[in-house]
């Protein structure tokens, strides 16, 4: 099969189409003919040498994929070949066929399509997570959300939203303003015009957001420890910046402010189950209650275009790989 493979870590230009074996779906296992695959950042870090753990080399990036059930292995229950199907894991998926546990599959509904499908677990079950279960976000509070126009962001938005909070988005350009604005962001601040902590407080009447999702990391860390009210949480998903944050206890132990981290596989491995959220999700998403912006679809062979793309802070929403057209071709983009 065809798939995307990293030699050596470094720049784009080290993803290459490689001819690799056919995996084969062990106990447990399902085979997946990949229609759509996610990119993430934790795929650029992987790629980069600078994740916090890397796997050896030579790897398969991609940690979520949506497509067909090609086969299933030997104790497998409630999924069968031919199914559409979603999935997500540790990494190989930026290939045509990816083998992964049956716990880490859900049916799609044929309303939703692949590449919104693919974009779903890591991105929107992060978002939901933090602002619900971590943010514990309720009806009037105001909910602070740092890169609102990204893939994580634009969940968090429509999340808070939906919830009942009053959303206040940070974005860099003018079109990511439009499209915060457009999901249910009450406030759009931009960082390379606002003075974001000011604009908060004004906002606030001085008093902060009560949630803050930071997923930037650096240097915005210290700022989201400022810009939260007293008694309020900060929850840090993400380190894009890829700098150390200096943190003054200062900032947040005389606030009686909490600080909350969350990452996806770690979750996983302590106990969280995704299924019920990602099964309810993907019913809300087929009824139309929320969008998944698809900001470009690059096809498997452009695997380092679409890194540039998402390293060049320029998407607005999820960036996709397009691995089996076919299963594609005329999908309304919901």
């Amino acid at each position: 099969m065809r798939a995307v493979q990293i030699t050596e870590f470094g720049d784009p230009d080290r993803l290459a189409i490689a001819d690799v074996a056919d995996p084969r779906p062990g106990p447990g296992q399902v085979l997946i003919r990949v229609a759509a695959a996610s990119v993430n950042r934790a795929d650029l870090l992987v790629r980069s040498g600078r994740y916090h753990t890397l796997p050896p080399l030579p790897t398969v990036p991609g940690a979520e994929a949506a497509g067909v059930v090609e086969a299933v292995g030997a104790d497998v229950s409630g999924v069968d070949v031919g199914d559409r199907v979603l999935a997500w894991g540790s990494t190989g998926c930026y290939a045509e066929l990816v083998a992964t546990d049956a716990a880490k599959v859900v049916p799609v509904p044929a309303d939703v399509s692949m590449p919104v499908a693919a974009a779903l677990p890591i991105a929107w079950l992060t978002a939901r997570y933090c602002v619900r279960e971590l943010g514990r976000v309720r009806p009037g509070q105001v909910v602070l959300v740092h890169a609102a126009a990204s893939g994580v962001g634009t969940a968090a938005v429509q999340t808070a939203r939906a919830d009942g909070a009053e959303v206040i988005g940070v974005v860099g350009s003018p079109d990511k303003e439009a499209l915060a604005k457009e999901l249910g962001a009450a406030h759009v601040l931009r960082r390379d015009r606002d003075d974001v902590l000011a604009e908060v407080r004004r906002i606030t009447d001085g008093a902060g957001a009560d949630v803050v999702l930071d997923l930037a990391g650096g240097e915005t860390f210290a700022l989201s420890l400022h810009a939260v009210a007293a008694g309020g949480r900060v929850v840090a998903l993400a380190n894009v910046a890829g700098a150390s944050s200096v943190v003054d206890t200062r900032d947040f132990y005389p606030k009686n402010v909490s600080i909350h981290g969350f990452q996806f596989t770690n979750l996983q491995r302590l106990g969280w189950d995704p299924r019920p959220d990602l099964r309810l999700l993907l019913g809300e998403v087929a009824e139309g209650r929320f969008t998944v912006p698809i900001d470009t679809a690059f096809p498997l062979e452009e695997a380092a275009a679409a890194h540039r793309r998402l390293e060049s802070d320029r998407s607005r929403g999820k960036v996709v790989l397009t691995v089996d057209s076919t299963q594609v071709a005329g999908e309304e983009p919901r």
